[in-house]
């Protein structure tokens, strides 16, 4: 089994971004060998486990886990969002999210009226109670991110979305293209 703690490549062959100590991107393509492909696939698991362990915790005092917090999180992302944007967004079956979705109505977590427009939609909001829930799972990742943030700098930071947005598929991209319109929309008009 490899080393985890030594150099992919030697340091001399290695070229890195000014104040960043990361490698520029495209620098001899030793990225794409296997070991370094595993390596990523080992940082994603510890960091998505880290990421959300707080929330984790916090949820599992009220007797939920991490598909609620997804919930929580796209509901409060996309207020008015309908049970069909919801279940495309997870990419659960509707079975699925009734059984997740059911206890956050019911305890007041989450309110769904009908559609304006269609009466058989439901769309969903956060109620104060499901807002002051959800700021608290965020404010329990906050941290970390920012941390990440500042340690990487600017330029591994737009690599790293980057990244990110390679290993989503079109519908993923979509929604996230749709969500910075929405915020820039939101933005200009506050």
């Amino acid at each position: 089994m490899p080393d985890p703690s030594a150099q992919p490549f030697p340091a001399s062959k290695r070229e890195t971004l000014p104040g960043t100590g990361h490698t520029a991107a495209g620098a001899g393509l030793l990225f794409l060998r296997e070991d370094e492909l595993r390596l990523a696939q080992d940082m994603i698991f510890f960091a998505m486990r880290d990421l959300n362990e707080a929330p984790d915790a916090l949820l599992a005092e009220l007797g939920y886990g991490r598909a609620h917090h997804r919930c929580l999180h796209w509901i409060g992302r996309r207020p008015g969002l309908t049970v069909g944007d919801l279940l495309g967004i997870l990419g659960i079956t509707k079975q699925s999210l009734t059984r997740v979705l059911g206890p956050l109505i019911q305890e007041g977590y989450v309110a769904q009226t009908p559609g304006s427009q269609d009466r058989r939609q439901r769309l969903l909001t956060l109620t104060d109670k499901g807002a002051a829930l959800e700021r608290k799972l965020f404010e329990a990742q906050r941290e970390r991110l920012v941390t990440a943030y500042r340690e990487a700098g600017g330029p591994a930071v737009e690599g790293f979305k980057r990244v990110l947005r390679g290993l989503m598929n079109a519908q993923g991209r979509d929604c996230i293209d749709g969500q910075e319109t929405r915020g820039k929309g939101q933005r200009s008009a506050g």
